[in-house]
C-alpha cells in the first residue's frame, strides 16, 4: 500500500478538476453499497482513502459541487462535466479518490466492503467485508466469498 511518498495527479472528466494525492494510501478497495453503486453509475467502486491533509484540489475547486446524503459522505464532481472526483468522509478524517481518478497510482484492492449488498460476486481471494472495518464503525464481520 506505501507509495513511498510519491505524488499522483488526476482529474475530473474534461480537466476543469485537478487533484493531487501525495504520500501512502490509508486504505484501497472495493466497495459493493447502494449508494456507492448508484453515485458510481456502476455494480461496484473502486477507492482508494486517504488521509484530508494528503489530498489536494490543485485546479478549479470553485468547479467542485458537493453533494452530501449524509455526515460522513460529502461527494464530490465537476459542475463543468459532471465527473466524479472524490467523497470527504470527515468522521473518519478520510477522502476517498476514486480509483479511476488517479489512473498512474499503482492501485491494488486489499479489502472488499459492504459485500453483503454485492450484486457482483467477485472471487478474487481478498476479504470480503458484510460492512465495514471496525474502526470504521462497521462489525468487521467477514463473510464467504
Amino acid at each position: 500500500m506505501a507509495t513511498n511518498g510519491h505524488s499522483y495527479k488526476g482529474q475530473c472528466f474534461c480537466g476543469a478538476v485537478e487533484i493531487e494525492v501525495t504520500g501512502d494510501a490509508a486504505g484501497m478497495g472495493y466497495c459493493h453499497c447502494g449508494s456507492c453503486r448508484s453515485w458510481s453509475a456502476g455494480p461496484v467502486n473502486a477507492f482508494t482513502l486517504w488521509k484530508s491533509d494528503a489530498v489536494k484540489v490543485t485546479k478549479g475547486a470553485d468547479q467542485l459541487g458537493t453533494f452530501h446524503k449524509s455526515e460522513n459522505s460529502g461527494r464530490q464532481w465537476c459542475k463543468s462535466c459532471g465527473g466524479h472526483v472524490m467523497t470527504a468522509h470527515p468522521l473518519w478524517g478520510l477522502i476517498d479518490v476514486y480509483a479511476a481518478t488517479i489512473p498512474t497510482f499503482p492501485f491494488k484492492a486489499g479489502v472488499h466492503v459492504n459485500y453483503a449488498a454485492t450484486v457482483l460476486p467477485m472471487k478474487d481471494g481478498l476479504p470480503k467485508l458484510k460492512d465495514f472495518p471496525k474502526e470504521l464503525g462497521g462489525s468487521g464481520e467477514a463473510i464467504a466469498e
